[in-house]
């Protein structure tokens, strides 16, 4: 295991335009699950691509275990890397796939084969050695690419979308196996999707990037709860966090939002804030909904409700806004019904409008 330092990696491909990665600076703790998170195009890949050294920086350094592997050879980096498309070779059996590693560093028989046994066993593949890939599932394939890997003990694992060939319900049951093995193995790993519940729930920490550069980097639930922006807050969560257009005022020295007329309690930080036209984010599920009128709570009226097995989805308007709130299955509410929408002031993010960035607050 190893602690990999990435600094002001800045990468540009030839008549590529924009570049692919900024000035990129990250540190993944030794034995740390790390998560590059973000939409297609938004450089994760090129930036896995660069400490993996098949690709090499414009600019900027990458250092693995204190070593500067910047311009190594990949396999002078003792990595391993997992790709989307499984890369399993279809012409061996299982059993020399996940060995190949070891084979072509002329490892010793014996060696080679207890290794085979030690990762089949942990991707429960001990069934499946003498079978070629043509002969197994998806997730089965997949789990052969990650016995590869770890296979060779590497100090880091880097992973680039392997979930994403798998069908929902293989993904899900993969993605907790994935985690388990690698907190029982404690490997370095940084780990790229798309996907932001693969992110919220493999990773200890995740880094959200955006036109090749970090826009927020910390614990899952921290980037969930207090998105940097409104492209965090909209890029993260189903259904994504609700942005209202407000009015920040103080009401006898107290903070309070104003939405479509209506007024809200907002933190008594945002006191400290100017008074005027701001962008109020809040989750659906922190809004609780009522049926009567209640005081404090926005009037909303509703325009659909979805219901979702666990919980009902309802798309409220707010004045000329729209608005979504988790209720329970069984609460009553249909089309055209009124809702009073209580919104939490602990819950509430602020972001100014033209910009979209947070405000700073205590929140």
């Amino acid at each position: 295991m190893a602690e990999v330092e990435i600094s002001q990696l800045h990468k540009t491909y030839p008549g590529g335009g924009r570049p692919a990665t900024r000035d990129v600076s990250l540190t993944v703790a030794d034995g740390e699950f790390m998560v590059l998170l973000g939409p297609s195009g938004c450089g994760k890949t090129t930036l896995l691509r660069m400490i993996a050294g098949l690709e090499l920086p414009d600019r900027g350094s990458v250092r693995i275990g204190g070593r500067d592997v910047t311009y190594r050879a990949p396999r002078e980096r003792n990595l391993s890397m997992v790709f989307q498309s499984y890369a399993v070779f279809p012409h061996k059996k299982v059993a020399d796939n996940i060995g190949f590693g070891l084979a072509m560093r002329k490892a010793d028989r014996a060696v080679i084969q207890d290794k085979i046994a030690w990762a089949a066993g942990l991707l429960q593949l001990e069934d499946y050695l003498d079978r070629y890939p043509s002969q197994l599932s998806g997730g089965q394939r997949q789990r052969v690419a990650v016995a590869r890997a770890i296979v060779m003990e590497p100090d880091v694992l880097l992973m680039d979308e392997p979930l994403s060939n798998l069908d929902a319900l293989l993904r899900l049951q993969f993605r907790a196996e994935l985690k388990k093995l690698l907190t029982d193995l404690g490997t370095t790993c940084v780990y790229v999707t798309h996907d932001q519940v693969e992110a919220l729930s493999l990773g200890e920490r995740v880094a959200v990037m955006k036109d090749g550069e970090i826009v927020q980097c910390g614990p899952p639930m921290e980037v969930y709860d207090s998105p940097a922006s409104e492209f965090i807050g909209g890029f993260i969560g189903s259904p994504p966090m609700n942005f209202l257009d407000a009015t920040l005022r103080r009401d006898g020295g107290e903070a309070v939002i104003e939405v479509a007329g209506q007024r809200s309690a907002a933190p008594g930080s945002w006191a400290a804030f100017a008074e005027g036209p701001v962008r109020i984010g809040v989750r659906a599920e922190t809004i609780t909904a009522h049926r009567a009128e209640r005081s404090g709570a926005l009037r909303a009226v509703t325009e659909v409700a979805e219901p979702l097995g666990s919980t009902t989805l309802v798309t409220a308007v707010l004045g000329e806004q729209r608005i979504k709130v988790q209720v329970p299955p069984d609460f009553p509410v249909g089309a055209g019904d009124d809702l009073w929408l209580d919104l939490r002031a602990d819950r509430l993010s602020c972001y100014e409008r033209d910009t979209g960035r947070v405000l700073v607050s205590d929140r």
